[in-house]
């Protein structure tokens, strides 16, 4: 067996590989392949804090989107055999992994990743080679650049999406001169530079780009000269246990500016949890909205993502916000993928039935209610209406906003 996985799991992931591959339909029109469709996911189960916890709603997000799909009969009529492989949020336990699945004969048809980004960095020149297809929800520089991986395809919004939200939000919210803290991280410095691109998009005024090192334990310098550069409002880039360290820091400065967050501050579950697990209703958080998407908050009319949310529950504990719940998209757009393509085993035809906006149209997906990939980019683009930008509440099932965390 290919997988690595941590002991607490290992029981529960091994039964859903079976169970995976057992139920659904039997349909096998469109098929051109034999037995199931391989689909291999990576996740720092074992990783500390945040990482982990989101790499376990992302892993819950992929069993939960294979059961679904397996309901209605796979991809192609292949019924999608899910393994769940623990990376411990480490680019080099990933590539090993995954060149262990090719080296042993047993290739995925799907590759799918839990992040960070630099483990869609390192995976990618690797799945580009041997001809796989990949569905990324750790955004890199050129990740969605068809020329450079022209398999792949971004689940997760890039830092240039989230940056044109972020920035429209703050000229409805009537700030003219913004700052933008961000982290040394590779997705932090590119949200630093599209946050100035887009600042200046707008008309806005730049007051200052700030960058802190992920290491630190005090932002207060960076904040200072935010403050002393006029800004009316800060975009926040943080993740983890460094959003703790800037929020205490801005207290000590004493500054009432107004947060707003982008999704890694959003997928930081720090910020849905009371003292003393989280900031949740304290003064830190006072003047914090973050960025979400639409299936982040709670909807009871949305049956596809209730659909999502309550499949995944039925699997496991939802432990981080759903920001992390991409991959649960990956198996509908693989599917009107294949319907279109006649194949399920050709990832060059299945990539460029992905870049037509009929497939993309029929895949019924609910993480984003539209992904608008093209031969120009494979970034999913979101729509306007995708993003939310509300102020934290406790979780429930992953979602803010549901009346019952009350």
């Amino acid at each position: 067996m290919l997988t690595t996985r941590t002991r607490s799991l290992a029981a529960a992931v091994a039964v859903s590989a079976l169970a995976l591959s057992a139920c659904g339909g039997s349909d096998s029109s469109g098929s051109d392949g034999d037995g199931p469709f391989r689909v291999l996911v990576t996740g720092g189960l074992s990783a500390q804090g945040a990482l982990a916890a989101n790499a376990q709603t992302s892993v819950l997000a992929a069993q939960a989107g294979a059961q679904v799909q397996n309901e209605v009969g796979g991809i192609g009529g292949r019924q999608i055999e899910l393994t769940v492989v623990d990376d411990g949020g480490d680019a080099t336990k990933a590539v090993t992994e995954l060149r262990n699945a090719i080296s042993s004969g047993n290739a995925p048809d799907l590759f799918l990743n839990s992040g960070p980004s630099s483990v869609g960095a390192a995976v990618l020149p690797i799945l580009n080679q041997n001809d796989i297809l990949s569905f990324n929800i750790a955004p890199t520089q050129d990740s969605t650049d068809p020329s450079k991986f022209p398999l792949n395809f971004d689940l997760a919004p890039g830092a240039g999406d989230n940056a044109d939200g972020i920035v429209e939000h703050m000229r409805e919210q009537g700030y003219s001169t913004v700052g933008v803290i961000h982290g040394s991280t590779a997705y932090g410095e590119e949200f630093g530079r599209e946050m100035e691109r887009a600042v200046d998009d707008a008309g806005l005024r730049l007051a200052r780009n700030e960058e802190y090192d992920v290491a630190s334990l005090d932002m207060t310098p960076q904040l200072q000269s935010l403050k002393n550069a006029g800004a009316e409002a800060l975009a926040v880039d943080a993740y983890g246990a460094p959003l703790g360290y800037l929020l205490q820091s801005l207290q000590r400065l004493d500054w009432d500016v107004p947060l707003i967050g982008n999704t890694s501050v959003a997928g930081t579950a720090l910020v849905a949890h009371a003292p003393p697990n989280g900031v949740l209703g304290t003064p830190e958080v006072a003047n914090l909205v973050v960025q979400v998407f639409a299936s982040t908050v709670y909807d009871p009319e949305d049956e596809a993502v209730n659909t999502m949310v309550e499949t995944m529950a039925s699997l496991g504990t939802i432990t981080s916000p759903l920001i992390l719940a991409d991959n649960y998209d990956a198996f509908p757009l693989v599917a009107a993928a294949a319907e279109a393509a006649g194949t399920t085993t050709d990832a060059e035809k299945l990539a460029q039935a992905l870049e037509t906006p009929e497939v993309l149209e029929a895949a019924k997906t609910a993480f984003l209610p539209r992904y608008h990939f093209s031969a120009d980019s494979h970034g999913p683009a979101p729509d306007a209406d995708a993003l939310r930008f509300i102020a934290p509440t406790a979780l429930v099932d992953g979602q803010f906003g549901n009346p019952a965390a009350s």
